[in-house]
């Protein structure tokens, strides 16, 4: 599908907003005729005026004609207008919804993939994009498209003479229009790319903000934000380089003045010699630079189109996107164990080796499994299999004895809670966060989950509005240990019988770590865990342990077992040990003596 294509099948997709645009064009097309008709009615009022001997009945006749034409010119305009917008903002409501609605219908990882630079310039400005085109586009069918015609046409019927004359000028306009579409193309995807890299590092910038502002001296942060900004400005710099001698031509032709010269160059010696009458000069000089005027708002139009033809195939192709395959025919899941049969998987677009490479790993309901490795041995990306953020490439991934390709994501993902390393809150209140696993929750149900939690004190005591305060944008509002605990609440409302730990207490002091230690254990008694452990101490209990390396595991087995075997487990044991012993006031004493 061609770029303006799509743009036409997404500005319609909604038969509202398409009645509405219908309804918007034929009124444009009935404002830019009646314009026209009222200026011929001026011209010959003020010629019948300026006749030696003029008819008061013949000039009242031809003024109400004008007033007509051009008050309803205006009118009609003017709702084209109204419907146009109404119809670009419905646009933007229907589309936004939709983009949503695909997001929500692909894989995680993929989603993870696009970037938030990328979906963030999709569903805003590529959207608005279409906005900009829907709202103008319409109307100036009437000013633009119409009313040019419309003037030639009346220009050929009453005398062609000046219709030649008026013709003149058109070449040049055409050559201004194929000089500033010189490498459009080119220059708009340059255009795009630096735009979306600096939507992502300005949202990299904020997100970040505690970090930079802690540890920055003003040249790293500072650094990808301020190269992205830089590219963007070459490429806006390099596109109005190009468009230099256009826009020359442009403002000394596509003007009013030019036009209205050569009328007047060659009708005054056509009126001497007795070829035209002096109403059709009039004529020609109030109709005659219509075409020209257009000429402008096309060029602007032009770029509206060419703004929504590149942003229209982004919108399309994230709506064109893949969605997570549901079954045809749902299975429900028979229990919470959970197997890996000969698991392989790679990441979409990579061709270095898999991630997973024949993981073979059961978990049976209600046991501990725990995931240990270097960073990047495949710990989250086989955790992340369950709950579908990608298919595997081959062999199969079961929840309850059913492959999970063949459980509706719905139902697979009410069997799940997720506690991830880094806790991310929503915008909106302490209870709303809480709800999201569930929400038609009870009051009491919330508060229960919270206590579950060790979340319930600090909330009523240290927050101002205690449930309903205002967490802020990803729960900046709140210390880590806080959020942490509110999203343990989160996945003890949701009451799901698997329960996928990212070592939850990563990043927390001693104090938060025990609190947090003591809600995952009420969070995971009696259901099936997988966790990803970065501290060993916090496993030693787990009925398994599979120890990953390069996306297969080396080995597997209880803790005692595994130290007894000195294999991998066992350094990294030790490691962990050694850590544990270390002290800023031994480091130094080394390096001193060092």
């Amino acid at each position: 599908m061609s770029g303006l294509s799509t743009v036409m099948s997404l500005t319609t997709a909604s038969a509202r907003v398409r009645r509405r645009l219908q309804q918007a064009a034929a009124l444009g097309l009935v404002s830019g005729v009646l314009n026209v008709v009222g200026l011929v009615c001026v011209a010959y009022a003020v010629g019948e005026l300026l006749a030696d001997h003029p008819s008061g009945a013949v000039v009242t006749r031809w003024a109400l004609g004008a007033l007509a034409g051009l008050v309803g010119g205006f009118g009609a305009r003017w709702l084209a207008e109204h419907l146009a917008h109404e119809a670009s903002y419905e646009l933007e409501v229907v589309l936004r919804r939709r983009l949503a609605d695909s997001l929500a219908r692909i894989p995680l990882g993929e989603v993870q993939r696009l970037g938030a630079g990328r979906i963030k310039k999709i569903v805003q400005d590529d959207v608005k994009s279409l906005h900009n085109v829907v709202a103008d586009a319409v109307p100036f069918l009437g000013s633009g498209v119409a009313q040019p015609i419309a003037a030639l046409l009346a220009l050929g019927v009453v005398q062609w003479r000046l219709l030649l004359a008026v013709l003149l000028i058109v070449p040049v306009a055409f050559v201004c229009l194929s000089l500033m579409a010189r490498d459009y193309g080119t220059q708009r995807e340059r255009y795009n790319s630096a735009n979306e890299n600096v939507n992502a590092a300005v949202v990299e910038f904020v997100q970040g903000m505690p970090v930079v502002r802690t540890f920055d001296d003003g040249r790293a942060s500072f650094g990808r934000f301020a190269t992205a900004v830089e590219e963007f400005t070459d490429a806006v710099a390099a596109w109005m380089a190009t468009t230099r001698s256009s826009g020359l031509l442009h403002r000394l032709f596509i003007v009013p003045l030019p036009t209205l010269l050569i009328v007047a160059a060659t009708g005054v010696p056509m009126l001497e010699a007795g070829w035209i009458s002096l109403t059709d000069l009039l004529l020609a000089l109030l109709i005659g630079t219509l075409p020209i005027e257009a000429v402008s708002p096309l060029m602007h139009l032009t770029n509206h189109i060419n703004d929504a033809t590149a942003g229209a195939v982004r919108v399309q192709d994230l709506l064109d996107a893949p969605p997570l395959p549901e079954p045809d025919e749902p299975r429900e899941p028979e229990g919470a164990s959970i197997v890996f049969e000969n698991v392989t998987f790679h990441y979409p677009g990579r061709s270095s080796s898999p991630a997973l490479d024949g993981i073979d790993l059961t978990v049976p309901e209600g046991t501990v499994c725990a995931l240990v490795g270097a960073s990047g041995s495949g710990k989250s990306t086989l955790a992340r299999l369950i709950p579908r953020f990608h298919d595997v490439a081959s062999g199969a991934v079961r929840v309850g004895g059913v492959d999970v390709r063949d459980i509706a994501s719905d139902v697979l993902l009410r069997q799940i809670a997720l506690v991830f390393q880094e806790p991310f809150l929503v915008t909106g209140t302490v209870a709303e966060n809480i709800r999201l696993a569930r929400p038609h929750a009870t009051d009491a149900e919330v508060r229960a989950a919270a206590e579950a939690a060790a979340a319930h004190d600090f909330i009523v005591r240290d927050l101002p509005d205690g449930y309903d305060t205002q967490v802020g944008e990803r729960g900046t509002r709140l210390s880590g240990g806080q959020r942490q605990r509110i999203t343990i609440a989160r996945a003890i409302i949701s009451d799901a019988p698997i329960v996928i730990l990212d070592e939850a207490t990563a990043f927390t002091d001693p104090e938060t770590e025990g609190v947090i230690q003591q809600a995952i254990a009420r969070l995971t008694r009696g259901r099936t865990v997988l966790v990803i452990a970065h501290r060993l101490s916090t496993i030693t209990d787990a009925d398994q342990i599979a120890v990953l390396d390069h996306g297969r595991i080396a080995e597997r087995g209880g803790h005692a077992d595994l130290v007894a075997a000195g294999g991998r487990y066992a350094r990294l044991w030790a490691s962990h040990q050694q850590a544990a012993t270390w002290g800023m006031t031994g480091h130094r004493t080394q390096e001193v003596t060092s």
